[in-house]
């Protein structure tokens, strides 16, 4: 089991099945909040799609694909911090995020975030960390700015959100430009 200590306060943990209902009852008691910029949440209807994504996520991690991390905050289950993919030719990979929208401005997911470039810089040796976030989701963007991310570019009409495209900006940092701590 993958466990990792952030600081005192808060601990990503690979998500597993049995993490399952506790997920996807915030999942559910957030839909309005998390549509905004996550497209997969109509998708998830039932305990059970969440058991199905927690068994597919813990087939990445065996292969070393992909780390999928529930945030917990003071021992809370808060949100989730994921490496969703890793190019392993091109040595990089691609970070993702959400926060209960009751645990922001903690600095709960930037240091979070922290944690789970620590693991892809020094656990799985990569080269670089991308960040793809909505150009219009701030709070996403900053946290990216903060930790001292490039913004590389925009992709235009990236995702398909319910009803509309999104552009994304995205972001890069690489390993020599890390140094763990944010602005």
């Amino acid at each position: 089991m993958f466990f990792y200590e952030v600081d005192n306060e808060i601990q990503l943990k690979l998500i597993t099945q049995n993490d399952a209902e506790e997920i996807f009852a915030f999942i559910d008691r957030s839909r309005d909040y998390l549509r905004e910029w996550l497209g997969w949440v109509d998708n998830t209807k039932t305990v059970e799609d969440t058991r199905a994504f927690a068994a597919l996520n813990l087939e990445k991690f065996a292969k070393r694909e992909g780390l999928d991390t529930a945030i917990f905050y003071k021992g809370k289950f808060v949100g989730k911090v994921s490496i969703n993919t890793i190019n392993w030719s091109l040595k990089k990979c691609e970070i993702g995020y959400f926060l209960d929208e009751e645990f922001q401005g903690e600095g709960i997911m930037t240091r979070a975030v922290k944690g789970i470039i620590d693991i892809a810089f020094h656990e799985y040796k990569l080269q670089k960390v991308e960040i793809h976030a909505a150009v219009n989701n701030r709070k996403s963007r900053h946290i990216a700015e903060r930790l001292g991310f490039m913004h590389e570019g925009t992709i235009r009409q990236a995702e398909w959100l319910y009803d509309h495209y999104v552009d994304h900006a995205v972001y890069g940092l690489l390993a020599d430009e890390w140094v763990g701590e944010y602005k």
